[in-house]
């Protein structure tokens, strides 16, 4: 992927691994932050991909591949979706906005070439074109609407309402991430410079922090190759467990109704006189015991370090937990997001947690 020309602005340090083409920041994290939450900034996300979908048969046909009910979505209307394994594990996580004529895809760097590979093969005879047009589009995130960009497509982020025919799996009636809603707007790559204009830039490690804070998992961070959307509380926004049959339903159902999730994603309100934080991957432990993985950390700037990970269900949620970064141990209070009873809801007169109102 070619580096963002945004990058050229002043003070703009580059991203790494997933995030590279894009600033990690612009000189200033923690004003950008603050910018960005409070809707001053907007963050360059022109790495991020997208594949439109065409066709007569693209909402009814994607409908039945994927997680969440698409068959009735209207121009403008924005969702989540999720395409499962067999087993219910997540292969691709898609933010879905409807177009007139087609839908757009928006994907995680890297994504597009191989959605595109996975719904050629399933294609048959439906009336469908794919197009990979990461190319020419690039997104743009913000916490509020952005008037500049209003004539711009933008996909809203649902999170973290619960969709029709989702759950929630978190414990808390005010969730954190009513407080920073996302918009993504899709620009043409062309335009982008002139798009931005003189609004005031926020990197990725400003993103990052924000999404942390929100409870909002990350595709390629927080998952693996064995998640499944219960651990990570998607099944408020991405699945829609009254919808007919697509791959990896069985799995859902039966976790949902009759069975518990293996693991759950957890918030981390790390040490903060450490003055550096623990690399993603590092292990989760109580006393010797290790029970989980740290997926995503980062500096917010008022609640300071934080992170998210992955642990085993059955871990007491009143537990303070070590995350271990080579020598370096770091004391942490965990919160709960999907809590340990989430799941076994058949035959219960109502849900687990009650829907927000």
């Amino acid at each position: 992927m070619a580096n963002s020309p945004l990058l050229s602005r002043p003070g703009a340090v580059a991203g790494a691994q997933t995030d590279a083409g894009v600033a990690a920041h612009y000189g200033e994290p923690n004003k950008e932050q603050r910018a960005l939450f409070n809707g001053d900034a907007i963050a360059d996300l022109s790495h991020f991909e997208v594949v439109q979908l065409a066709g007569e048969d693209r909402l009814t046909w994607l409908n039945t591949l994927s997680s969440q009910a698409l068959d009735n979505l209207h121009p403008g209307q924005s969702t989540q979706t999720l395409l499962l394994t067999v087993q219910g594990r997540i292969e691709f996580d898609i933010r879905v906005l409807a177009g007139t004529d087609f839908l757009w895809l928006l994907l995680e760097p890297g994504q597009a070439r191989l959605l595109v590979t996975f719904l050629e093969r399933m294609r048959f005879m439906m009336r469908v074109e794919i197009t990979d047009v990461s190319e020419q589009y690039a997104l743009l995130g913000a916490c509020a609407a952005q008037p500049a960009l209003a004539h711009y497509p933008v996909w809203i982020d649902p999170w973290p309402g619960v969709a029709v025919g989702g759950y929630a799996y978190s414990a808390p009636e005010e969730h954190p991430g009513t407080e920073s809603p996302w918009y993504l707007y899709i620009v043409p790559a062309a335009e982008l410079e002139a798009a931005v204009g003189t609004t005031p830039l926020a990197g990725m490690l400003a993103v990052e922090a924000l999404r942390i804070a929100a409870w909002r998992p990350r595709f390629g961070f927080d998952t693996d190759e064995k998640t499944i959307p219960h651990e990570l509380d998607l099944i408020r926004t991405a699945v829609h467990l009254d919808k007919g049959c697509y791959k990896g339903q069985e799995t859902v159902a039966r976790v949902h109704n009759i069975g518990r999730p293996p693991r759950r994603l957890v918030f981390l309100q790390l040490d903060g006189s450490m003055h550096t934080l623990p690399a993603v991957g590092s292990e989760v432990r109580i006393g010797e015991k290790v029970i989980g993985t740290l997926t995503s950390v980062a500096t917010h700037f008022e609640a300071g370090p934080i992170a998210l990970a992955i642990i085993k269900r059955n871990i007491d949620t009143e537990s303070d937990v070590d995350v271990v970064d080579g020598e370096e141990h770091y004391a942490a209070k965990q919160e709960t997001i999907v809590s340990p009873d989430a799941g076994q809801t058949a035959g219960r007169f109502t849900g687990f947690l009650r829907t927000p109102r």
